[in-house]
């Protein structure tokens, strides 16, 4: 379990803090943001916060001038703690909540374990996530995650987008899964197909990288389930230098 270095909670009718509830198995939305530098400096804010407060609309999460309570939240409590953390917000009907923990950097031989599940209402990052906590909380988060797999489809990690890279060609899923800010951005840069990935087809591609908030662009060394070991990182050196241009 993540060590957290601020934590907060709010009640969202009239603001006051409140012990604090990490809000995980409510039904709510969360969004987690890489916080680098110092001043802190909170990546892609502009796009998290959009994309938050439309996941709020669905979960009839309601409060008059919502968007600003959120940025005034986040500007109070973007404390310098390091640099380089990760920053989360959650809400529910009832309460607000922030954390601040040390952003672990990913190993280079980095692992993959598969997990046959399919996150609930997946298009949301909302904060139903319980066993997929309780599955990452048995790894080292620096050498492990764990991918979704249903259906025979590869869907995302317990924290991030997929990609996987076929004779220079990069492929990403593109039903039940979360398509997140940091893989938005890098969409932009480079050109990356969105189809339905088999697990039957996983060794016909000679990279798999992870691209999220916490993991930053992270290559997968193998596989061991689907004896699968990665035999090029030239996607990931040009995937990795466009995500650097945002730090």
């Amino acid at each position: 379990m993540a060590i957290l270095l601020l934590k907060k909670s709010y009640q969202l009718s009239n603001l006051k803090e409140v012990t604090f509830k990490d809000l995980w198995g409510s039904r709510g939305v969360f969004t987690t943001m890489r916080m680098v530098g110092k001043p802190p400096k909170l990546l892609l804010l502009k796009p998290h916060i959009e994309n938050l407060l439309k996941s709020t609309k669905k979960y009839g999460i309601t409060k008059k001038n919502l968007k600003y309570i959120i940025l005034d939240l986040i500007k109070k409590n973007t404390l310098y703690k390091g640099p380089d953390n990760l920053f989360r917000i959650a809400l529910n009907k009832k309460l607000i909540s922030v954390s601040i923990r040390k952003r672990l950097k990913p190993n280079n031989n980095f692992n993959l374990l598969l997990f046959k599940y399919k996150r609930v209402e997946p298009n949301y990052k909302n904060l139903y996530y319980k066993k997929i906590l309780s599955k990452l909380s048995k790894v080292d988060s620096t050498k492990f995650d764990i991918a979704l797999v249903a259906n025979d489809k590869v869907l995302e990690t317990g924290t991030s987008n997929l990609v996987f890279v076929k004779n220079g060609k990069v492929f990403s899923p593109k039903k039940n899964c979360y398509i997140g800010n940091t893989i938005k951005f890098i969409s932009k840069k480079i050109k990356i197909n969105f189809k339905d990935i088999s697990i039957k087809s996983i060794n016909d591609y000679e990279e798999i990288i992870l691209i999220g908030s916490g993991k930053g662009v992270t290559s997968v060394s193998k596989i061991n389930d689907l004896k699968w070991k990665r035999r090029k990182i030239n996607c990931y050196i040009k995937l990795n230098k466009i995500y650097n241009s945002l730090v």
